[in-house]
């Protein structure tokens, strides 16, 4: 099913075509999008301000023109323009009624699929392997997560591959770091915590020892040449951090159907620079082979190192060449901090000039922080993700408590870990990806502001009235009531509902999840007006369902835009 933005969009481009015969009005915003003060209207077209240079009139008079071609036919109860030429267009209260009873009966919830038939690689996550995963993980994983179940709501068949860094002249360390340094108890209880302090000594002692730096080397060409007892160990090195992960991964509800280390892609590194090399795009310089970048105005991106090693560059050209090849993937997207934005220019601008066909994307974010004293640890080094998560699902069982003393402990600590996990998620996706955002508990938790646990409580809050009203008129069916706006309450809160598909596509078109976290806040909003105003099982009979059928919507969509967040929504809190 259409959207209602759609549907206004088709006929306002409609109108002005025939207002203006002949114009090329391709390149005008010939959009209807939410009225920005709902005392003008539900919907509003600025596209008459932006025509007036091409038209050679008025504003004004381009709006009035355009209005005169716009076919209301039971939509629009009212078109005004106001004033140099901004129309205003309400709608209906039939239209918005039968628009919202179409997409309650939709089991999409009329989200368009604009993906069908496509495929989309999201590359995400992307820990490396032996090091623990850390707050600044959180990001990626949850960001990339999010963007993975919008673009499958909306048809695409997304793949999402943990693209590990599990090669390296770090191995070497660690090989040797391993031999000399490792507590078997400490491995036994911590693995990777274990192997990243062993990696640390041996790094140290690099440092302080060419004999040992030099015997790292050797141990990393063995490694590369395949030699098996050092195979052996990388191979345990992988499983045992891929278990840790998988572990945080299952907690936090994150999912990969791909999981694909750098050394996946370590036989294919020659080709990638005999396929450069054929089509002429390096050439040597200072030792090194180098793709120039001059038209890009870009810096040159080095695929081959001086001493013939490889890098991150000629790691990801041989993974893109591959992905293409095996998937055809309509588009391929890679989440990673703000750090790595000149790589990806450099990677895109070369893979483009190499022949791949398929559309590359960066979603760059900007780094979390946290105050000062949140959580510590003793050696100052960054917070692991375990920490965050434990001190998270204590809080959310402090708040569980506290609301809901009576509810079984079980069930608390259920509802604690949807709360607290959630409360994290929401915390970094609410907030515009390219912001730095600072974490507090304080608005993570808030029950009285734009949190996770204020919309899990709307959502729980809900079902205890739909509950209710099972209990005292369980004859009733609610889907059948036609839907009534007979408040200001009720018509707000029905204009939110109707504009929920919109701010779907709208997360993935701007590869933004907290749009839809802005869309499902102001829903909640609405709803917490409509139930402050509005009896609901104290109407009249008629009128009753038809506020309760309201709210069922509500909390069906309040619940599958949180889902598409990778958040749960608990039945009580």
């Amino acid at each position: 099913m259409q959207t209602i933005k759609d549907i206004l969009s088709a006929r306002l481009r409609d109108a002005f075509a025939a207002a203006f015969p002949g114009a090329n009005l391709a390149a005008l915003p010939l959009d209807a999008t939410p009225a920005g003060d709902e005392a003008f209207g539900d919907y509003q077209c600025n596209a008459a301000m932006a025509a007036a240079k091409l038209l050679r009139q008025p504003p004004r008079a381009i709006a009035e023109q355009a209005v005169a071609q716009l076919v209301a036919d039971g939509l629009l109860a009212k078109v005004d323009i106001a004033g140099p030429g901004f129309i205003n267009l309400t709608l209906t209260d039939e239209a918005l009624a039968h628009h919202l009873e179409a997409l309650q009966a939709d089991e999409r919830l009329g989200v368009p699929q604009p993906g069908t038939g496509k495929t989309i690689i999201l590359d995400y996550s992307s820990p490396n392997v032996a090091k623990p995963m850390h707050v600044a993980h959180i990001r990626s994983t949850v960001i990339g997560d999010a963007l993975k179940r919008i673009n499958r709501a909306l048809g695409y068949t997304v793949l999402g591959d943990n693209h590990l860094g599990d090669w390296g002249t770090q191995f070497g360390i660690l090989i040797m770091g391993y031999r000399h340094f490792l507590d078997p108890a400490a491995l036994a209880a911590s693995p990777v915590d274990e192997l990243q302090r062993v990696y640390v000594l041996s790094h140290q002692k690099c440092d302080e020892d060419t004999a040992w730096k030099d015997q790292a080397r050797a141990e990393l060409v063995k490694l590369q040449a395949g030699e098996p007892e050092n195979l052996d160990l990388w191979q345990t090195f992988i499983d045992l951090s891929l278990a840790e992960f998988n572990r945080l991964y299952e907690r936090l509800g994150v999912t990969f159907e791909l999981t694909r280390g750098e050394s996946f892609y370590n036989n294919a590194l020659p080709g990638v620079i005999e396929r450069l090399t054929a089509l002429h795009l390096v050439r040597k310089s200072e030792g090194a082979l180098v793709a120039f970048l001059d038209d890009e105005k870009l810096p040159p991106c080095i695929v081959r190192k001086s001493d013939g090693g490889y890098n991150y560059a000629t790691t990801d050209l041989a993974t893109v060449f591959s992905r293409e090849a095996e998937f055809q993937p309509d588009a391929i997207i890679y989440v990673t901090d703000e750090r790595q934005q000149l790589h990806f220019r450099q990677f895109f601008a070369v893979a483009k000039k190499a022949g791949v066909q398929t559309h590359l994307r960066h979603i760059w974010f900007g780094l979390m922080r946290l105050p000062e004293g949140l959580l510590s640890t003793r050696s100052g080094t960054a917070i692991k993700l375990d920490l965050l998560l434990d001190e998270a699902e204590k809080r959310a069982l402090e708040l569980v408590q506290a609301s809901s003393p009576d509810m079984p402990a079980e069930e608390q600590n259920s509802v604690a870990r949807a709360v607290g996990i959630g409360a994290v998620k929401y915390a970094d996706l609410s907030q515009n990806p390219q912001s730095a955002i600072t974490f507090t508990w304080e608005k993570a938790l808030a029950m009285d502001g734009n949190s996770a646990p204020y919309l899990q409580y709307a959502v729980a809050r809900i079902a205890s009235v739909l509950d209710k009203h099972r209990e005292r008129f369980p004859a009733a069916d609610i889907q059948a009531a036609p839907l009534v706006f007979d408040s200001p309450f009720a018509r707000r809160l029905g204009l939110r509902l109707a504009r929920y598909p919109d701010a779907v596509v709208d997360a993935a078109t701007q590869e933004k999840p907290s749009l839809l976290a802005d869309t499902l806040y102001d829903l909640s909003q609405a709803y917490s007006s409509f139930y402050q105003n509005v009896p609901f099982l104290k109407a009249e009979a008629g009128l009753r369902e038809s506020r309760v059928r309201l709210c069922a919507l509500t909390a069906h969509i309040l619940r599958h835009g949180l889902s598409l967040l990778g958040i749960d929504t608990p039945e009580r809190i």
